[in-house]
């Protein structure tokens, strides 16, 4: 069983939201739709939905296409950011709402409501109110309700935007866990590029209602195909191949991120720091490359990581390294 979606386009007006579109979801795959606020992403979503009806194009599920398929009739589960539970029942009556719509008895639906209840590690809280429950906890409800019917492909929307940065990310691992355990087949709508590759399989990068790049996390990681692309993934600075080779021994154009370059007292590279801020994790630090040759006028401050305990500051002389996981090769 797989989605597809063959040359989509939504049009509002003379606004292209989304441009034919090509993109397939396999059975038991998790593709994430990564992209920039206004990109088209949760459109497209709409559209493989039922909310928004293509321009162009077809949405299918096993060839056959859904163009006359009602929303509540494709057999999708769908999950929003802010979740969208129902105030007015408890946890084990949002689980079971599905449930109740396809006629599911009562004691199948409550043997459903634990098990899943369960795998969403809210055991126990079938009588809880959902007004009760912390962001989390309600998202992990409205993931619960959206498997409760066996769909065929889960649609979610931003599911963890709405939460704080270290909820998010905590999240995001027990997310990817449950769809997993649950063999769920899912289309992820997220802006933010770890909660992509933390989830997908796949990840489609979208910019300007088109998609740019599609392939495996670590390979779009490391081989964004645009320079537009490799801004989006973190990659502040942009090297032609021929500096490139200089600096870190790459022969090729590419984009390093923040990361890249790493305060080492052996490293080859030689920098006065030029601004220094800390971050939860480590010190980011603005630096100027000293006896570096071909580079362009300008071109020799970049940024680099530090150390949080006794980081550089402004005016110091410090030694780099490159770390390869920084460097991305574009094209």
């Amino acid at each position: 069983m797989s989605l597809g979606i063959g040359g989509v386009s939504v049009r509002y007006g003379a606004v292209d939201a989304v441009s034919e579109v090509d993109l397939t979801v396999g059975d038991g795959e998790v593709v994430a739709l990564l992209g920039p606020s206004g990109c088209g992403k949760s459109t497209l979503l709409r559209a493989v939905a039922g909310l928004e009806a293509p321009s162009a194009g077809v949405v299918s599920w096993d060839g056959v296409d859904l163009a006359g398929t009602p929303v509540h009739r494709r057999g999708f589960g769908l999950v929003f950011q802010d979740g969208q539970l129902f105030p007015h029942r408890d946890v084990a009556g949002n689980v079971a709402f599905g449930l109740r719509m396809h006629r599911v008895e009562r004691e199948a639906r409550r043997k459903r409501v634990e098990e899943l209840l369960e795998l969403v590690g809210l055991g126990g809280y079938q009588r809880r109110k959902v007004t009760e429950l912390s962001g989390g906890e309600q998202q992990r409800v409205a993931l619960a309700r959206a498997l409760a019917p066996r769909p065929r492909l889960l649609l979610l929307d931003e599911p963890l935007s709405a939460l704080d940065r270290a909820l998010r990310e905590s999240l995001a691992v027990d997310l990817a866990r449950l769809l997993r355990e649950a063999g769920a087949t899912a289309l992820v709508v997220t802006h933010d590029h770890d909660e992509a590759f933390t989830l997908a399989d796949r990840v489609a990068v979208m910019r300007a209602g088109r998609i740019r790049q599609v392939g495996p996390p670590s390979q779009v990681w490391r081989s964004p195909v645009d320079v537009a692309v490799a801004r989006f993934l973190g990659c502040g600075k942009v090297l032609a191949a021929d500096a490139a080779e200089r600096l870190v021994g790459v022969p090729a154009r590419v984009g390093l991120r923040a990361t890249a370059l790493r305060v080492d007292r052996d490293g080859p590279l030689e920098a006065e720091v030029l601004e220094r801020v800390h971050r939860r994790d480590h010190v980011r630090l603005l630096v100027r490359l000293v006896g570096v040759d071909g580079l362009d006028a300008g071109a020799d401050e970049f940024e680099a990581v530090a150390p949080v305990a006794e980081p550089p500051g402004p005016g110091d002389r410090v030694r780099l390294a490159v770390d390869p996981d920084g460097v991305a090769v574009i094209g």
